[in-house]
């Protein structure tokens, strides 16, 4: 990917998964990479997989005051910051009826909240400087309705529209734009499908099958390089043909 070379980029959630997938690809492409995870554990092995990082950075995104924080040390340790994956999340598999209020409360302050806290704090830095690229996570549960994850699917639909708004307001410096997966093989999801469930997913996606993470992590990179240079405010759906029919394809 063009102009991604020296890039100093910070991942949140970025210790393990699609995270991890992102840092890596980037570290490959001769940027200059931090991670943002609260999982101290996970942080040390992602270090010890990727000697290029240039460091990890402890903090829950669901808190600003860690966030603030972080944020400072990670520009001090990159030199600035150009680029921001706000990939941290995370989901709970519950029918609607047996949401309490503090799960709720536990998904929304992670995955809306979340990225409205990392998302200011990099515009802040950015704007004042020389711009740069903020990238969301979003889903295609926040296109589509999904049974058994209310609140997950809600906070996904929030980051689109979140995405968007900050695509108008900070433009032109700032390209803001969100990349909405369908079914990826993470840990999360893998914790969370027995090998019958994921079969059966992988039967109803027209590629017949999960996407990898470092799928995704592809299209972030190419996002926040110069080939993208035209694109803000947009939305873009990794899904293997999820989303493409109607009720004849689900």
């Amino acid at each position: 990917m063009r102009g991604l070379k020296d890039k100093r980029v910070l991942i949140t959630g970025g210790a393990s998964g699609i995270g991890a997938a992102t840092a890596g690809r980037f570290v490959q492409e001769g940027s200059r990479v931090v991670i943002l995870d609260r999982d101290a554990a996970a942080c040390e092995k992602v270090e010890h997989e990727l000697p290029g990082l240039v460091g990890s950075f402890r903090a829950d995104v669901s808190d600003p005051r860690q966030v603030q924080h972080a944020f400072g040390n990670a520009i001090v340790g990159l030199g600035g910051l150009d680029v921001v994956i706000n990939n941290a999340g995370i989901s709970i598999r519950h029918r609607f009826l047996d949401i309490t209020p503090e799960e709720w409360n536990s998904v929304l302050s992670v995955n809306l909240s979340g990225v409205f806290y990392v998302a200011q704090a990099a515009a802040r830095h950015m704007m004042d400087r020389h711009g740069g690229v903020i990238l969301n996570m979003a889903s295609t549960n926040g296109i589509v309705g999904q049974p058994f994850y209310a609140d997950y699917n809600a906070t996904k639909a929030g980051v689109i529209e979140l995405t968007k708004s900050m695509a108008l307001e900070l433009a032109p410096k700032i390209r803001v734009n969100a990349v909405a997966p369908g079914y990826v093989l993470t840990p999360m999801q893998r914790a969370e499908y027995t090998d019958e469930m994921l079969e059966a997913v992988n039967q109803k996606i027209p590629l017949r099958r999960h996407a990898d993470p470092a799928e995704i992590a592809a299209l972030f990179t190419f996002l926040a390089s110069d080939d993208a240079a035209y694109i803000t405010g947009s939305v873009y759906v990794i899904d293997g043909g999820e989303t493409a029919g109607g009720l004849a394809s689900r």
